[in-house]
């Protein structure tokens, strides 16, 4: 799917997080970056009335569009409001999820957005999850769905759920590397100074861009890293790099990145791969080489854990 075209649901009240990361993902134009902007429209059943936004001092959005916009969207996300029961939504709304799904576009829910896929009825058997508050109420009220505890964001088919406020920065950045590559995905992410990847359940791995740089800061010894990914590194060796004891070193490095480094690295040296079988003609091998894996057999095996295809598969689906 070429994906040119997005829509944004707003019901009130209106959760801003969502909105405004829906828009920070898809919205902006970042030219200055390489990436040609996307149609965006923010969509409502009344455009033009201001909604009040779920907020302890309310303040109101105006979308500019109304349900008639959504069709022939690429993505259409519905962004998250109070969860309500299957019959608090209008019949309008719920027709129009209904329609661009079977038009064949993406459907992407934040948080609790997950509520109006359900009363769609665009989650009947199917894999999704949505925020950790509501996974009762949401299994009560729609009997037939898969609920996932524990994942940040589900993909099942053409519908995308995500759990609560930030899973949501990962669900789109998902999409985004499935829609438009890694290459993209990645230049977003630095912008917005948030993990690339974070794939996995409540307590995935995380491997973040690289940190702002502070006197105590690890920020320095991850970019030498991330930029001399071919040498062989050890947790000894990147402690002494950073000039800390091991224990020191592990301590911190768990404090402020999230892993452990061994953990860290592998996810490195994976989406250094991935960007290397989008943009270069270089083989398995040469890449496994160049990344720091000791063989492709070596890369194979990591990048199927991390990716779910192998390498040979994955270069076949960006660049044909």
């Amino acid at each position: 799917m070429a994906l040119r075209t997005v829509s944004v649901l707003l019901v009130e009240p209106v959760s801003v997080f969502e909105f405004a990361l829906a828009t920070e993902v898809f919205g902006l134009d970042r030219r200055d970056n390489g990436i040609e902007p996307l149609d965006f429209r923010v969509c409502t059943e009344r455009p033009g009335t201001p909604l009040q936004t779920k907020t302890l001092s309310p303040f109101t959005i105006t979308a500019t569009d109304g349900l008639d916009a959504v069709a022939g969207s690429d993505l259409v996300i519905m962004s998250a409001t109070l969860p309500r029961t299957p019959t608090g939504y209008s019949q309008a709304l719920l027709q129009t999820l209904r329609d661009a799904h079977e038009e064949g576009a993406m459907i992407l829910s934040l948080c609790s957005g997950s509520f109006a896929l359900g009363a769609a009825g665009l989650l009947d058997g199917r894999a999704c999850t949505t925020h950790w508050m509501y996974f009762d109420a949401m299994e009560r009220a729609f009997p037939k769905i898969k609920l996932d505890r524990t994942a940040l964001y589900v993909q099942d088919g053409r519908v995308i759920t995500s759990a609560g406020t930030a899973a949501g920065i990962d669900a789109s950045l998902h999409l985004v590397r499935a829609e438009l590559g890694t290459k993209v995905a990645n230049k977003i992410a630095r912008r917005m100074v948030v993990p690339p990847i974070r794939d996995g359940g409540q307590q995935q791995f995380i491997d973040l861009p690289m940190p702002e740089s502070s006197a105590d800061s690890l920020a320095p010894t991850l970019s030498w890293v991330a930029a001399h990914l071919d040498q062989n590194h050890t947790a000894a060796s990147l402690a002494q790099r950073a000039m800390m004891s091991e224990r020191t070193f592990a301590r911190r490095f768990a404090a402020e990145v999230g892993t452990t480094p061994h953990k860290w690295l592998i996810q490195q040296r994976v989406l250094a791969a991935r960007s290397l079988l989008e943009e270069s003609d270089l083989g398995i091998e040469q890449i496994a080489e160049r990344v720091g894996f000791n063989s492709a057999v070596v890369l194979r095996d990591h990048f199927r854990r991390q990716v779910g295809l192998a390498p040979a598969d994955y270069r076949r689906r960006f660049v044909a």
